[in-house]
């Protein structure tokens, strides 16, 4: 219950600074940054307890190369998007009558930008925080951190930086993303993190 109660928090605190900094903002504030940096305190914060995915497709890519239980990915996913659906909740009151427009977006380009980056995320997190080479490391949530912050600076514009399945849903449920589109970022985002899990194997078929 202790790791489920973790992915929900951190799930929360990056999605509700997502909304918080999407439709907040004050002049100066860069998205990018926030985003990241709460990613990586959270990661910091509840590594230790459940690993710090606050993410499906990270979930999964750990899944695949052997790092969590097969009976926790359900309730991770289960908690993440929870987390993420009451964080959109709180940025709608908060913002209060704020208007808000989706954004619009090429399937394909999409497609290919929320794979790339879903997939770096998560060969990220495989490297840093599960591989034997990198054990008791004390970088990990900074190199995590960081990839989201490059990915959305890379193409913020082209997808809207999800690479998180909770996080386009939470996004979608705040107006964000259109309903009709969240199919892009599911199905690229998990085919990411699978394809990081299985490229982790075969380039580490030792570390088990």
């Amino acid at each position: 219950m202790k790791k489920y109660l973790t992915e929900f928090i951190g799930t929360f605190f990056l999605v509700l600074t997502i909304g918080c900094v999407v439709l907040l903002r004050g002049p100066g504030v860069i998205p990018p940054l926030a985003i990241g940096s709460v990613l990586m305190v959270m990661i910091f914060a509840g590594g230790h307890v459940s690993g710090g995915h606050y993410n499906p497709a990270v979930t999964l890519g750990v899944w695949i190369r052997g790092r969590c239980p097969a009976g926790d990915v359900i309730p991770y996913w289960g908690s993440q998007i929870v987390g993420a659906v009451l964080a959109a909740i709180v940025v709608d009151f908060l913002k209060g009558s704020t208007p808000v427009s989706a954004i619009t977006v090429k399937v394909g380009p999409a497609l290919l930008a929320e794979f790339l980056f879903t997939f770096a995320l998560v060969y990220v997190v495989v490297n840093v925080a599960t591989a034997k080479g990198t054990s008791g490391n004390s970088f990990y949530g900074l190199a995590i951190g960081f990839t989201v912050t490059a990915g959305a600076f890379a193409v913020g514009g082209v997808s809207g930086a999800a690479f998180n399945p909770a996080v386009a849903v939470g996004v979608s449920v705040m107006r964000l993303f259109a309903w009709p589109n969240l199919w892009i970022y599911l199905v690229a985002e998990m085919l990411g993190g699978l394809v990081a899990g299985l490229t982790f194997k075969f380039i580490n078929p030792e570390d088990k």
